[in-house]
């Protein structure tokens, strides 16, 4: 099956979505959760794996989705079909604040590795799969784990970066030490290895943990300014502990809400 050919339009800024438009026929897959709207010409379809040419049969549909589960992302995607005679539209939301990225796996040589959380959605056709780190240190000290997803294809892919997103093209030779948590994705002919920050006092006390992912060219890589697991450690952090509150005004807020509570539990008095 040939990769179907879509159009698109990225809107927003620091929230973004993706609205595809599919011809007659055409079709797009998203990650599970991702959909945002959708014409009403377009049928829903959700698949087991990733739905591409690649998977005939039961094993090789099985196949695809224990791939998806290594990653850790849902055992389904869902299939949009445009069954309507015109043009439709279907829109895909980023999950947290940051770019998405549009990628044509075409200009990349027909693969491009990611991180296991970043794919949004795609063309018809396009594979998805895992990349497998060769290196046993990318997987026991490179924070992301070394077990990467990697798509395949020569159709559009959309994949979503937190924050600010800087993309780098190596030379030969040519050496990036970057946060494991920031790389969002990378062309296959980039080496990817983890490289010990040298310091112990700097590891402890610098907040940048024990390693970096030393990326080495040729290639493209995209890297990321607000990993989420950052973002998450942030808000955990900020949050009330024990039950407390950490924010001003707590001793006000915590009357409202024993009010609020008590009229909800007592009922009127009278």
């Amino acid at each position: 099956m040939a990769m179907d050919v879509i159009d698109y339009d990225i809107r927003g800024a620091e929230m973004q979505f993706v609205e595809v438009e599919l011809d007659p026929g055409e079709a797009a897959i998203g990650e599970a959760g991702s959909m945002m709207f959708m014409d009403a010409g377009i049928g829903m379809d959700t698949v087991f794996g990733d739905g591409s040419a690649n998977q005939g049969g039961f094993f090789g549909k099985l196949l695809g989705a224990g791939k998806r589960l290594v990653t850790g992302e849902s055992l389904f995607t869902t299939v949009y079909t445009n069954n309507a005679p015109s043009k439709q539209r279907v829109a895909f939301a980023a999950p947290y604040p940051g770019k998405i990225l549009p990628m044509d796996l075409r200009q990349l040589g027909g693969t491009l590795i990611c991180q296991k959380d970043a794919f949004l959605c795609a063309a018809r056709g396009v594979s998805l799969g895992i990349a497998v780190q060769q290196k046993l240190s990318v997987g026991f000290f490179g924070g992301e784990g070394f077990i990467m997803q990697k798509l395949d294809g020569d159709g559009l892919a959309f994949v979503h970066a937190g924050g600010t997103v800087v993309k780098r093209e190596l030379a030969p030779g040519q050496t990036l030490l970057v946060d494991t948590g920031c790389v969002v994705a990378y062309t296959p002919s980039v080496s990817f290895e983890i490289q010990y920050v040298g310091k112990v006092k700097t590891a402890l006390f610098g907040g940048e943990g024990l390693f970096f992912a030393k990326l080495t060219g040729p290639g493209t890589v995209w890297l990321q300014s607000l990993p989420f697991s950052r973002l998450a450690s942030r808000v955990f952090a900020a949050a009330p502990q024990r039950g407390g509150s950490k924010e001003e005004g707590s001793l006000l807020g915590g009357f409202a809400a024993g009010g609020l509570l008590g009229g909800m539990l007592g009922g009127d008095d009278e």
